[in-house]
């Protein structure tokens, strides 16, 4: 019988890491080690497609026989990026600015396949429409869930989905960091049944 290849997610998130970890299949992980800045004036969507290929590509380039997950987020208001926030101050600016708004998180994921090159791409939109939110608020939410690593200063899997008034999406997880429909897509195309794979 054929040996199933190694399944690895470039990445160093562990919100990734958690997310892919739900589907039961055994893999590991690899800090892919690609620059993010964007290109000049390059669309956000074109930006978490372009990055997620190029991880998945990096770690692939390095361990012959594998399949490599690569993925990439970038929340786009109005055409424009917004990245993590890093700090409270920031993220207090961004919260105040998207309060009442849309914001779209384009999610793409990446699988490549180191044995043959191949490398399909998907995006994954999701549109999130922010509350209107008071100061205060905002603020108890920072200091409760420090979403100082997450795109748009929001975590929805935990106190984040409080500043959220609705989340539209074919994909659920993509908000959170990988869609996991599209990545059981994407590994079905490469011959990998994620149910049988999965630990009992």
């Amino acid at each position: 019988m054929e040996k199933a290849p190694q399944l690895v997610l470039a990445s160093t998130s562990i919100y990734r890491e958690a997310l892919l970890a739900r589907l039961g299949i055994t893999f590991t992980t690899a800090a892919p080690g690609v620059d993010e800045t964007p290109l000049p004036g390059e669309a956000p969507a074109r930006t978490a497609c372009r990055l997620a290929e190029a991880k998945a590509r990096a770690v692939a380039a390095r361990m012959p026989g594998a399949l490599v997950l690569g993925s990439d987020q970038i929340a786009d208001v109005d055409g424009m990026a917004v990245g993590k926030p890093g700090n409270h101050e920031t993220a207090v600016r961004q919260l105040v600015a998207l309060s009442g708004r849309s914001v779209v998180f384009h999610t793409a994921v990446a699988l490549a396949n180191a044995a043959t090159g191949r490398c399909e791409v998907r995006l994954v939109d999701v549109t999130t429409k922010f509350r209107s939110l008071t100061r205060a608020a905002i603020d108890a939410y920072l200091l409760r869930d420090a979403p100082y690593d997450c795109a748009a200063s929001i975590k929805a899997e935990t106190l984040g989905i409080a500043i959220v008034e609705s989340i539209r999406s074919d994909d659920p997880t993509a908000l959170i960091g990988l869609p996991l429909i599209t990545v059981v897509d994407l590994l079905r195309a490469e011959g990998v049944d994620v149910i049988a794979s999965a630990a009992p």
